[in-house]
């Protein structure tokens, strides 16, 4: 019964790992493929290498690519290592009002927006959801890490798709036929049945994770702004509730900080958060309207 017990623990923080370690292939691979096309595939003709694709420029590229690669692991680093959980932080007991509820697993009460996670075995703090990709909830502390590595995905994402846009006109060059469809829609199995060398199955992998990815986290990008934008997290929007609205400007300053303008170039500059994730203003109703 413990081998049983210690088998399924081990497997289950493998399993939770296991998304966290995939993207993280996955981004430094994309920067690798396009850091080749940069350098070595570029300069497709003799005369194009002391015009667009001079060393000047393929500098400018590869800053380019490596400050979004740095956005985005520093972000990621960021998001993971600060708890938005309950754990450390007094709640207090003398200003319990309409919002607040008694989370009969943390056997404690918890203030309006936060809500129990059965992922990570605690309440979060303004929780938004648990994101599978990260392992990890999204809430009041580290919300602006989460979107600002979207951001930065999403930007890297679209980037990597424009610069492989060279590896779809090659592969479509003959035409479209049958094999150069399969080349896109299904490398894996050209690769495996000898159809294609690695080489090619590489390239052909790689842009199709780009087009894939690029649309995914646009389609996650978009939804977060607009929830940011209407001062609601996902929770909320499932029910269609709005009362902690504060326009535009409001939203954005009680979700990013203090410095939001500024805040989404780099993780490293200071925005402190003006509320403590427990007390909201309420300019709403807070019962659900569905």
């Amino acid at each position: 019964m413990d081998m049983g017990k210690q088998t399924f623990s081990r497997v289950d923080r493998v399993c939770r790992h296991l998304p966290v370690a995939l993207n993280t292939f996955l981004v430094f691979s994309i920067t690798g493929e396009v850091s080749y096309l940069v350098l070595v595939e570029a300069p497709l003709e003799a005369d194009q290498k002391k015009t667009q694709w001079s060393s000047c420029w393929k500098m400018i590229h590869l800053l380019g690519q490596y400050f979004m690669l740095g956005n985005i692991c520093w972000n990621a680093l960021l998001f993971l290592k600060t708890s938005p959980s309950i754990k450390g932080v007094f709640l207090g007991g003398e200003g319990m009002g309409q919002g607040w509820r008694y989370c009969y697993t943390c056997e404690t009460h918890t203030p309006p927006r936060c809500s129990h996670c059965y992922d990570c075995k605690v309440c979060v703090l303004r929780r938004d959801h648990h994101c599978v990709f990260f392992g990890r909830c999204v809430g009041f502390r580290n919300y602006r890490y989460f979107l600002c590595c979207l951001l930065f995905m999403w930007s890297g994402l679209l980037y990597a798709t424009l610069m492989n846009a060279e590896v779809f006109i090659v592969i479509l060059k003959e035409g479209v036929t049958v094999h150069s469809i399969l080349l896109l829609l299904i490398p894996w199995i050209m690769l495996v049945s000898g159809q294609v060398s690695a080489r090619a199955f590489a390239f052909a992998f790689i842009a199709d994770t780009c087009v894939v990815g690029f649309l995914l986290v646009s389609a996650f990008l978009f939804f977060h702004l607009f929830l940011l934008f209407r001062g609601q997290t996902t929770r909320e929007w499932y029910s269609s509730r709005r009362p902690y609205d504060l326009r535009l400007l409001g939203n954005l300053r009680h979700a990013l900080g203090l410095r939001w303008y500024i805040c989404w170039l780099s993780p490293l500059i200071p925005s402190p958060l003006p509320g403590d994730g427990i007390n909201f203003p309420v300019t709403g109703s807070l019962e659900p309207t569905r």
